[in-house]
């Protein structure tokens, strides 16, 4: 077999080709610091790492989502903080203001700093998310949600709450209404107020007041119930004495009860008393209703604040107006203090939402890695190898390319 010249010169000149190519291959691979830079270097691999690619996309999208949630979150936590402290701060003026040696000038004072407080809890209940939405604007609002009207606050957003993420419950807002005008009434089963009196048909005459009252036997408990009874503390008095008498939807279930102040009043078999102090006059009555979940807490501020400012109150006015303001002080804080809780638990469950994100993105970010990365040590020494190779090659053309049927006639 005759082998000539032109088949030595072609395969040499392929040979050079081929190793050059790899060449090339090798120095963009080691320049990328990738084994697949496009699909066809290696298809399943490709394949792999855009599946992996994906999957940290998704993740990031829902770690943009955790963050945008949390951001929110931690400043409903600071401003729920700074409410309970101001809260506190009204609780300790009511305190004040129940002394029995302050002059109308000394209660006015107190009821500007109350006022005050008033304005401070109106500005953090219009809390800014910081992105042109409120935190407790519920399910969005694009102005302030509690608007200062000349009847009270009122919310004028809508009831709610508007979520990142329904899987992950992801707040972006929290339900304003809930927290601050939803809160549940008297000591959170039954409430207790003044009545009429049933001789005048007016407000009560005299200086008793009531207190936010217990439960004795939580079995005996009316409420809750529908139609949930109403009951009643009737005084009378005769002859200098004074004796009550307990009502249930109108009608007697107690009659002529000796009355002593401050000692406590049981309504009989409902599992509930009351304490009733200072000299009731004849025919004033004190009643007790179920609790409701509606009390506002700014309403019950401008309760109080209405009744300290009055100029010489009558009776026991003022005692039951402290009593009254202090007993939905700790109403409303409660209801603070348990959304604030609700947000910390939240917050506490982002840090295991962050920890499966991380652990997510870490995977995938391994799984990418190992699809299309380059083993550097391996690739520089075939690298090494292939320079070796492609010199060779040269060499080895130089070499071809001298030999000639004029150069063996000459030899």
């Amino acid at each position: 077999m005759r082998i000539a010249t032109a088949y030595g010169y072609a395969q040499a000149i392929n040979n050079l080709q081929e190793r050059q190519q790899n060449l090339s291959t090798s120095q963009q691979q080691l320049t990328s610091g990738k084994r697949v830079n496009v699909a066809s270097d290696d298809p399943t691999a490709a394949a792999r790492a855009e599946r992996a690619l994906a999957q940290i996309s998704r993740t990031e999208a829902d770690q943009r989502t955790l963050d945008a949630s949390r951001n929110v979150m931690n400043i409903a936590e600071s401003s729920l903080g700074t409410a309970t402290d101001l809260l506190q701060t009204a609780r300790e003026t009511l305190v004040a203001a129940g002394n029995g040696s302050y002059s109308d000038s000394d209660r006015k004072a107190l009821v500007a700093k109350l006022k005050d407080i008033r304005s401070q809890l109106l500005t953090v209940a219009n809390t800014s998310d910081g992105g042109g939405g409120y935190v407790f604007g519920g399910q969005g609002s694009s102005s302030p949600p509690f608007v200062d009207t000349p009847t009270g606050v009122v919310f004028q957003g809508q009831a709610g709450e508007t979520l990142a993420s329904q899987a992950d419950h992801l707040n972006l807002t929290v339900d304003g209404q809930q927290v601050w005008l939803n809160a549940k009434s008297g000591n959170g089963v039954f409430n207790t107020a003044p009545g009429t009196n049933s001789v005048t048909s007016g407000a009560n005459s005299g200086t008793g007041w009531i207190s936010s009252g217990s439960v004795t036997n939580p079995s005996q408990l009316p409420y809750p119930a529908t139609p949930a009874p109403a009951y009643a503390v009737n005084f009378h008095v005769s002859g200098g004495v004074t004796t009550y008498d307990v009502l249930e939807d109108g009608n007697p279930i107690a009659s002529g009860q000796p009355y002593t102040s401050s000692q406590q009043i049981a309504i009989p078999g409902k599992g509930m008393a009351v304490a009733i102090s200072g000299v009731p006059a004849d025919g004033d009555t004190f009643n007790v209703t179920e609790a409701q979940n509606n009390l506002n807490v700014f309403t019950s501020l401008d309760n109080t604040i209405a009744a300290l400012q009055a100029t010489n109150p009558q009776g026991g006015a003022v005692q039951q107006a402290v009593n009254t303001g202090m007993t939905q002080l700790d109403a409303a804080l409660s209801s603070i203090q348990g959304a604030r809780s609700a947000v910390g638990e939240q917050l506490n469950r982002m840090d295991g939402i962050q920890s499966r994100n991380d652990t997510h993105k870490l995977a995938a970010q391994t799984e990418k890695s190992n699809a299309e990365d380059l083993d550097m040590v391996s690739a520089i020494s075939s690298f090494q190898n292939q320079q070796t190779g492609y010199q060779a090659a040269i060499q080895s053309y130089a070499s071809i390319q001298k030999l000639s049927l004029f150069q063996y006639i000459n030899g």
